[in-house]
C-alpha cells in the first residue's frame, strides 16, 4: 500500500486505540478498589450487555482471522473450528452458567471451595488457570504481529514483534486503569464492530457470486488446487490415521474447553442473578452463532476470490486472509474503496485483539492475586473467610501487578509462536482448559464423593498431560512449522492433547476420590448443591 493509505489505516488504528483508552480511564474513576468492583464490575450489568461482552471475549482474533484462513487453505476441515466452537456453548448453557454464578464469586476456585478444602484447591486452579490464559494470550499476540505487519506493507519479525510487544503494553493499561467494567465497555464495543465488518464482508462476498452459494464453493474447490477435494472432509485431517485422531483430538477440545475457560466463567459473575447469567448466554449464543456461519462465508470467499496459493504466500498459516479479502473486495491493492476497507476491517480485527486480551489478562491476574496470593498469604481458617466472602484490600492491587507480569509472559511467547495459526493455538488453550478445569468443575457440581485429593489430582492429571504433550509434539519440533523448526524432540504424533488429556483429566479425578482417606463433605455437598441450584447466599 501507499504512504497515504498506510496512514489511513493506521490513524483507524489510533482511533480505536484512543476511544479504548478513554474507556478505561472513564471506567478507571469509578470505584475500583474493592475486588467486586475490579473483578466483576460491581454485578451491575444487564444480561444484554453481558450478553454482547461474552461474545465480544469469545469472538477472538482465532474467529476473525484464524478460521477463515484454515477454511481458506483446507476448506471442509476448516469449519471443524467454526463448529466446535459454537456447539461447544451448549455445554455452558446447560451445564455451567447459572450453577456456577451462584456458587462462585470471582474465579474457577471460588466454584471449587464451596465444598472442597480452600487452600489445596485454589493453588491448583489458581496454576490452570493461569496456564490456560497465557495460551489464550499468545494466539491474540500471534494475530496481532500478522495483522499490524501486513497493514504496514511488511511481514518482516521486526514489525511483527514491536506489535506483539505494544498489543502486550495496552492490554496491561486497559486492565490496571479500568477493571472489569473498562474490560466489559471495551468488548460491547469491539462485539458491535466485529459484526458489523463481518455482515458487510460478507454481504459483498455473496454479492460478488449474486448470491450464488454454490458458484461461490465451485470457484473456491477451483482456485484452492485441491479441486472437489477442497470442499470435502480429509483434506488436513484425513490422510492418515494420525491426521484423523488430530481431528478428534481438536474436536474433543473445542467443545469441551470453552466451559474451562477462566476468562468466560468470570463474565457470568458480571451479572447480579443466576437466571441473569442465562439470558446473558442465550444472548451469546445467538450473536455467536450468526458470526461463526458468517466466518464459514468469508473462508470460501477468500479462496475463491484471492485463491488459495495467494493467501498462503502472504501468512502461511492463513491469519490474513480476511484482511487481504476486504482489500480485493473494495477494489484490490492501489484502489481508494480497497484500502478504506482493508483499513476498517483490519482496526476492526485489533480491536477484537484488544478486547479479548484485556478479558483474558483480567482473569489471569484475579487468578493470581485472588487464587494464589490470597492464599498463601493468608492462615487459618481460610476456607471459612472465603466462603463468607472476605477479601484482603490489598488484592486488586496485586492483581494490577499480576496483569503486568502476565503481559510480559505472553509476549515473550508470542514472539515465539509468529508462525502458527491463532485459531490453532487457541486450539492448544481450549485443550488445557478442557482436561484440567472442566473436570474438575463437573466432579465439584455433580458428584456427591468428590473429595479435595480428588480435586487436585484432577487438575494436575489434565493439566500436566497435556502440557507435555504438547511439547513432545510436531508443533514445538520436527516440523517446518514447528515452534523450534531446527530441533527434533517429538515423542507424541498428534498436534493437540485432547484426545489424552482430557480422559486422563476425568481419571485422575475419580482415582483421587476412590483412594482419598478423607470421607467426602456431604453436609457441603448439599450446601452447595442447594446454594447452586437456588442462589441462597449466593455473592
Amino acid at each position: 500500500m501507499s504512504g497515504s493509505h498506510q496512514g489511513l489505516a493506521m490513524t483507524l488504528f489510533l482511533v480505536f486505540v484512543a476511544v479504548a483508552l478513554a474507556i478505561a480511564t472513564w471506567a478507571g474513576r469509578e470505584r475500583q478498589g474493592s475486588p467486586e468492583e475490579f473483578y466483576a464490575g460491581g454485578r451491575l450489568f444487564s444480561p444484554l450487555e453481558n450478553g454482547f461482552a461474552i461474545a465480544g471475549d469469545y469472538m477472538s482474533a482465532a474467529s476473525f482471522l484464524g478460521i477463515s484462513g484454515l477454511i481458506a487453505l483446507y476448506g471442509y476441515d476448516g469449519m471443524l473450528y467454526s463448529v466446535g466452537f459454537l456447539v461447544a456453548w451448549l455445554v455452558v448453557l446447560f451445564l455451567v452458567a447459572e450453577l456456577v454464578r451462584n456458587c462462585g464469586r470471582f474465579t474457577l476456585a471460588d466454584v471449587l471451595v464451596a465444598r472442597l478444602r480452600e487452600r489445596p484447591v485454589r493453588i491448583a486452579a489458581g496454576i490452570s488457570s493461569i496456564t490456560v490464559s497465557v495460551l489464550y494470550l499468545v494466539a491474540q499476540m500471534v494475530g496481532a504481529g500478522s495483522l499490524v505487519a501486513l497493514l504496514l506493507g511488511g511481514t518482516g519479525e521486526r514489525a511483527r514483534g514491536w506489535t506483539v510487544i505494544a498489543v502486550g503494553a495496552l492490554m496491561v493499561v486497559y486492565v490496571t486503569l479500568g477493571g472489569m467494567r473498562a474490560t466489559t465497555w471495551i468488548q460491547i464495543v469491539k462485539a458491535v464492530l466485529l459484526m458489523g465488518g463481518t455482515i458487510a464482508l460478507t454481504v459483498l462476498v455473496l454479492l460478488r457470486f449474486h448470491g450464488d452459494v454454490s458458484a461461490l464453493l465451485t470457484t473456491a474447490a477451483d482456485r484452492s488446487g485441491h479441486g472437489r477435494d477442497f470442499l470435502a472432509p480429509g483434506l488436513k485431517y484425513g490422510h492418515d490415521l494420525t491426521s484423523r485422531l488430530d481431528f478428534i483430538s481438536l474436536g474433543l477440545a473445542l467443545v469441551l474447553g470453552t466451559a474451562g475457560l477462566p476468562h468466560i466463567l468470570a463474565r457470568f459473575y458480571t451479572v447480579p442473578t443466576a437466571r441473569a447469567a442465562r439470558r446473558s448466554v442465550v444472548w451469546a449464543i445467538a450473536l455467536i452463532g450468526g458470526f461463526y456461519l458468517m466466518t464459514i462465508v468469508l473462508g470460501f470467499g477468500a479462496a475463491a476470490v484471492l485463491g488459495s496459493d495467494a493467501v498462503r504466500a502472504a501468512s502461511p498459516a492463513g491469519n490474513t486472509a480476511v484482511p487481504l479479502l476486504a482489500l480485493d473486495l473494495g477494489g484490490g491493492a492501489g484502489s481508494t474503496g480497497g484500502t478504506i476497507l482493508f483499513a476498517v476491517v483490519a482496526a476492526v480485527a485489533f480491536a477484537t485483539i484488544l478486547a479479548v486480551v484485556a478479558g483474558v489478562t483480567l482473569a489471569s491476574s484475579a487468578s493470581v492475586a485472588h487464587d494464589l496470593h490470597a492464599t498463601l498469604s493468608r492462615r487459618g481458617s481460610a476456607g471459612r473467610r472465603a466462603r463468607a466472602g472476605h477479601a484482603p484490600r490489598g488484592e486488586v492491587t496485586v492483581a494490577r501487578v499480576a496483569a503486568a507480569g502476565t503481559g510480559v509472559v505472553a509476549i515473550g511467547l508470542g514472539l515465539l509462536a509468529q508462525n502458527l495459526n491463532v485459531a490453532f493455538l487457541v486450539g492448544l488453550a481450549f485443550a488445557v482448559a478442557a482436561s484440567a478445569n472442566l473436570p474438575v468443575l463437573l466432579y465439584s457440581l455433580f458428584w456427591q464423593r468428590f473429595t479435595t485429593r480428588g480435586a487436585v489430582w484432577s487438575v494436575y492429571g489434565g493439566l500436566i498431560p497435556a502440557v507435555l504433550l504438547v511439547v513432545v509434539s510436531p508443533v514445538v519440533s520436527g516440523s517446518p512449522d514447528a515452534i523450534f523448526p531446527g530441533l527434533d524432540f517429538r515423542l507424541f504424533p498428534l498436534e493437540n492433547p485432547g484426545l489424552v488429556s482430557v480422559p486422563l483429566g476425568f481419571l485422575a479425578g475419580w482415582l483421587g476420590t476412590v483412594t482419598s482417606p478423607e470421607p467426602a463433605d456431604g453436609a457441603g455437598y448439599a450446601e452447595a448443591e442447594v446454594r447452586s441450584l437456588t442462589g441462597a447466599g449466593a455473592a
